[in-house]
């Protein structure tokens, strides 16, 4: 299960993805949109610059807004920033691999060999969903949605 924190940077980036060459979003205004605390929102958004997925601009006209085109940001990439790797146990992690304590021969574990798989189709889906993807299906959904509306009328 993803935390707040990561959902609410998830949504952030989201609300940035739709706002994309609109300039820079302050901060207030996100949170206010979004319903997420400032301050929480925050910390959030400055590892997301940290990170290279924001950029910010100091000022009048000033804010946050997304760092690369919104078809270049995956969602992986985004939840390794708030969240680390993305497998269920260290010992299936590429980029945070440890040795499980417990395990006797990781070769024969069947915990290890379950994960891996799991850890394996996470990647693969959060890896190629771009912030586009999203807004895509965003769109697609709210025409289905006004489509099932409008029959019903």
């Amino acid at each position: 299960m993803i935390s707040k924190k990561t959902k609410y940077g998830l949504k952030a980036l989201i609300y940035l993805a739709r706002q994309y060459e609109q300039g820079p979003i302050l901060i207030a205004d996100l949170a206010r949109d979004e319903n997420i605390p400032k301050k929480f929102l925050e910390a959030i958004l400055l590892a997301l610059k940290n990170s290279g997925i924001l950029q910010s601009r100091k000022g009048k006209g000033g804010g946050y807004h997304l760092g690369r085109s919104p078809r270049q940001i995956t969602m992986g990439q985004a939840i390794r920033v708030m969240e680390g790797p993305l497998a269920p146990v260290p010992c299936v992690s590429e980029t945070a691999y440890a040795k499980c304590t417990e395990c006797g021969n990781e070769n024969t574990c069947g915990i290890r060999l379950v994960m891996k798989d799991v850890r394996e189709a996470i990647a693969k889906i959060l890896d190629n969903t771009t912030l586009a993807d999203v807004l895509d299906r965003i769109e697609h959904a709210e025409l289905s949605e006004k489509n099932v509306i409008d029959f019903c009328i």
